[in-house]
């Protein structure tokens, strides 16, 4: 199996038995969100940017404004911390201090740089749509040359990464077993709702069969993870 090496920076220094370095398993983490909190430096002042992501490989991509500051700012090639967290459970114990969360929280490494390779640029913007709606691109009009000049794609080669996974319920101090107190998890999801449709669409356009998987109900990072497998 094929895992990140981990150093001082990515290693886990509490709850190390919550970490795991394993690529299947940061992968996996990767997969099933959607946003990103991009952390850098411009100027010696520490910045953190949310953004949607997308992985090929070892390797994320965002994209942005070419206006941006953060965008421009990573131009030259600047080191980044890229996290990604989802929230599956709040955990209550017996004792304020043993309550908890059940979390899947990835932090990546690596050094972001402009795309710049108009090849890769143009595929991995592909890939963007087809990371939430596959086969959805061949219904829309071709990009246009100023939309692509108007937008900048960052790549980021993974170097280290750790994923710390909290699951299960409370783990109470033996003692408080005792104690005439509710304990347990409340289970928290994200999940797909009812489609709603452009009121200016025309009306004889029927809701896309590709976008089958984002049922009702459907939890989001399930979606999300049946998409992934899809692109391969």
């Amino acid at each position: 199996m094929n895992a990140f090496t981990p150093t001082d920076r990515s290693r886990a220094k509490r709850r190390h038995d919550r970490a795991n370095y394993d690529e299947a398993a940061v992968f996996g983490a990767l997969d099933a969100a959607f946003i990103a909190h991009i952390g850098y430096v411009i100027d010696g002042q520490p910045y953190v940017t949310p953004t949607a992501y997308w992985r090929t490989s070892r390797k994320l991509y965002w994209h942005g404004s070419s206006a941006s500051r953060m965008l421009r700012s990573q131009a030259g090639g600047v080191p980044v911390c890229v996290t990604v967290t989802q929230l599956d459970a709040l955990v209550m114990a017996r004792s304020g201090f043993n309550h908890s969360l059940n979390y899947r929280s990835v932090m990546a490494f690596g050094t972001a740089h402009i795309i710049d390779d108009m090849d890769e640029k143009m595929r991995e913007l592909d890939r963007f749509i087809d990371r939430l709606y596959p086969g959805r691109r061949v219904s829309l009009r071709a990009n246009e040359a100023q939309e692509i000049k108007a937008t900048t794609v960052i790549g980021m080669e993974i170097e280290e990464a750790a994923v710390k996974i909290r699951n299960g319920g409370p783990k109470d101090d033996e003692p408080d077993y005792a104690l005439d107190c509710w304990a347990g998890i409340i289970p928290i999801h994200q999940v797909i709702g009812a489609p709603v449709a452009d009121p200016d669409r025309k009306k004889d356009i029927p809701y896309p069969a590709d976008l089958g998987d984002y049922e009702a109900g459907t939890s989001l990072d399930e979606v999300m993870l049946t998409v992934a497998k899809k692109l391969g």
